[in-house]
């Protein structure tokens, strides 16, 4: 009896979690779109209308609370600054880590930028200075310190070898204390007006309502940016591998310690990128920025599919999950739910994610196990008939 030496091998290889799953993420992102889009019709026809006047007819008319211009906007900003931290997250995620630290990363780049735009802005010591270098300057502070942070991550996961749920944990505290020293408790204001209205604040009429297009313009460049490295780049392939299964990785001579160096650098990169986006949206900081984002983050990650266990996420998969989760709390808003129910809310989302996630491991695990055995089997023939 012959078999195909590629059917059953392809098998096990196809469900490696070493590799993008990518057949499986399509489908999971494609039902993200499903729920995404039931939840949008939901808002939509239980959300109610509202009474508004026209700025330049003068005329009152009605509108759909969810649907409504100005509302779609905030939605696609507060999605905005979650689904790049999302996906910086992710990275960590794939690998069988976590990073409970991202609000306080994101809250102390954020303090650290606000503190230099302070200073140069028009009430500042420092006001005159010209926006050519003032403006680089202010985005490289938060980047910078967002990737500095996330190295420190990374010294205690790789070097001290701390569990990541133990050292982000640890530095969560840190980052946001330091936050907390550095301002007094003060919010820093008044920026130059290049950084606010003429980068991020840069605003589109559109429909009665004015439109900030560069942070749904940045949100979607880090998005198409991580998916190419995650599918394309061979070192992206190794964050799948060292998720997948680490002790296999070492024996492999993969880089696993600069994989791990690597992303949570990354996962405080995009903390800072948020931060940086804001600062300019709303022209302010102080030490509170950034509280209990660690939990909208991670849902958002987990909702878009990112195992817990590691080896499986997509940057699409975590932008959906983001909008999802920013839809879930706008509704809370427009359906005048007491916002006390909205960590309920998440923390439930987050569990039921989970069990799904599990439940799809247990029959993954049986697939794998049916397919390992139906090589053996085809072996045991194979040398059976060459003995006869």
């Amino acid at each position: 009896m012959e078999s195909d030496p590629q059917t059953l091998p392809a098998v096990i290889a196809a469900e490696s979690p070493a590799r993008p799953p990518r057949r499986r993420s399509r489908f999971k992102e494609t039902g993200l779109l499903g729920v995404m889009l039931a939840l949008g019709l939901m808002l939509s026809i239980f959300g109610g209308s509202l009474q508004v006047r026209d700025r330049d007819t003068g005329e009152t008319r009605t509108v759909n609370k969810f649907l409504r211009a100005d509302n779609l906007d905030k939605l696609a900003k507060n999605t905005s600054f979650f689904a790049i931290m999302a996906i910086g997250a992710t990275f960590v995620i794939i690998t069988g880590g976590i990073d409970l630290s991202v609000g306080s990363i994101y809250c102390l780049a954020a303090v650290c930028g606000a503190m230099f735009l302070n200073h140069f802005g028009p009430r500042g010591a420092g006001a005159g200075a010209s926006p050519v270098w003032v403006v680089p300057m202010a985005i490289l502070i938060c980047l910078g310190v967002g990737t500095l942070c996330g190295l420190l991550n990374s010294v205690g996961v790789v070097w001290l070898r701390v569990h990541p749920f133990v050292i982000t944990l640890g530095t969560m505290a840190i980052f946001r204390g330091v936050a907390f020293v550095m301002t007094k408790a003060q919010a820093f204001t008044h920026f130059p007006a290049e950084f606010t209205d003429g980068l991020i604040r840069y605003k589109v009429a559109w429909g009665g309502a004015n439109l900030f297009p560069v942070p749904l313009a940045i949100m979607i460049g880090v998005t198409l940016l991580a998916a190419w490295y995650l599918r394309r780049a061979v070192t992206g392939r190794h964050v799948f591998a060292v998720g997948g299964n680490e002790q296999a990785s070492l024996f492999s001579g993969l880089p696993v310690s600069a994989v791990k160096l690597k992303v949570y650098a990354f996962s405080g990169l995009t903390a800072g990128i948020a931060a940086m986006i804001m600062l300019g949206y709303y022209g302010s900081a102080s030490s509170d920025a950034g509280k209990g984002y660690e939990l909208d983050v991670i849902a958002a990650a987990v909702v878009g599919g990112a195992s817990l266990a590691g080896g499986r996420g997509t940057a699409l998969g975590a932008l959906l999950g983001a909008l999802i989760i920013q839809m879930i709390n706008n509704g809370i808003v427009i359906l005048n739910i007491d916002q006390n129910y909205s960590q309920i809310i998440i923390g439930t989302v987050i569990v039921l994610a989970v069990l799904l996630d599990r439940v799809n491991s247990v029959f993954r695990e049986k697939r794998l196990s049916r397919a390992a055995q139906l090589v053996k089997e085809s072996r045991n023939e194979e040398a059976s008939e060459s003995k006869s």
